[in-house]
Parts: C-alpha cells; sequence; structure tokens
C-alpha cells in the first residue's frame, strides 16, 4: 500500500462497514462504557483488515472505511464475511443489539496522504469510494463489479439481487430500500 506522503490512482477493493443499531445501544450506557465496547470493536476490525493485506482508512463513530488492492479481492471479502460474523459476535455478548452492515465495491481512486498541510493522513478519494458509499445493505452486500473481480469460489458465496444490481451475501435477508 501506499505511504503516507503518496498519492496515486489505483484500484481498490473498498468497503464501508456500519453497525446497524449502534446509536440506540450507545444511549442506554455510559461513556466509559461505550468507549471500551467501541475500541474493542475498532481492535478487531484493525487486526482482521491487517491480517488479510488490507489497510483501515479511518473509523468514524461506529463505521469503519477499509481497502485492499483490487487484485486481493478474495482475500479482502473473505476477511469482510468473517468480519460480519466477529462484529455479530462481539456484538451479541456484550449484550448489545446491533449487527455489522458492509457494503463493497471494486473501483479506482486516488489514494494517499491528504488533510491539512501539516498533518497529512491517508485517504481514498473519488467516485469509486461514493459507489461503495451508496451500496445499500443489510449484512454484506457487493457492487457488480467487487462481484466480478471475485474468484469463481468465492462468488459462490454470494446471490444476485435486483435493484439496483448487488450481490448479497446468501445468508442475507432481502429486505432492500432505494436510495
Amino acid at each position: 500500500m501506499l505511504q503516507r506522503s503518496e498519492r496515486a490512482t489505483t484500484p481498490l477493493l473498498i468497503a464501508f462497514v456500519d453497525l446497524a443499531g449502534f446509536a440506540m445501544q450507545a444511549a442506554r450506557v455510559t461513556d466509559d462504557d461505550l468507549a471500551a465496547v467501541i475500541d474493542g470493536w475498532y481492535e478487531r476490525v484493525a487486526a482482521r483488515v491487517a491480517s488479510s493485506g488490507g489497510r483501515t482508512v479511518k473509523f468514524i463513530g461506529d463505521a469503519a472505511l477499509l481497502v485492499w488492492p483490487a487484485a486481493e479481492a478474495d482475500a479482502g471479502t473473505a476477511a469482510l464475511l468473517a468480519l460480519k460474523e466477529d462484529a455479530d459476535a462481539y456484538f451479541g455478548e456484550a449484550g448489545w443489539e446491533c449487527r455489522a452492515q458492509i457494503k463493497a465495491h471494486v473501483g479506482e481512486c486516488v489514494a494517499g496522504g491528504f488533510g491539512a498541510a501539516d498533518d497529512k493522513r491517508f485517504d481514498v478519494i473519488g467516485k469509486a469510494v461514493n459507489t461503495a458509499a451508496m451500496l445499500d445493505s443489510n449484512g454484506v452486500a457487493l457492487s457488480p463489479e467487487a462481484f466480478r473481480a471475485l474468484s469463481p469460489e468465492t462468488r459462490q458465496r454470494f446471490k444476485k439481487h435486483t435493484w439496483p444490481v448487488t450481490y448479497i451475501r446468501v445468508e442475507d435477508p432481502h429486505r432492500f430500500r432505494r436510495r
């Protein structure tokens, strides 16, 4: 992956992970308890992503932006599927009624250092990032581009869902809404 100060247009598997029901669960605990639970979540996400060759771009509250080289779409998707199971188990054990929602897209974006002149941080910018963000998911959803980047074996974990076309994890429900 690129270093902090470099920038390049590069094809990536771009994923957003968000927790459905998190705000309601967070409202019922103290700030200290919330901080402990969210820090455990961050540690799980970062470890899973790093061990699969990906990079955690950033955390935003209960959400995370994650990337892998597009050539590693299988490894990234396997990590996302495992992260879904990890997250649901972790929050279930904590007594929290929230579930991970994951959406992923493969496309080119500009990756590298962005921000204040004296505080550049790694980020990814571009239409492909927005495409990933706009996917709808009740579990794990892939754009057609992400699905096409997968091997035939990994594709078997997904089925086609329409409007708009996405590929959802076989185990996930069919409830989708238009954006």
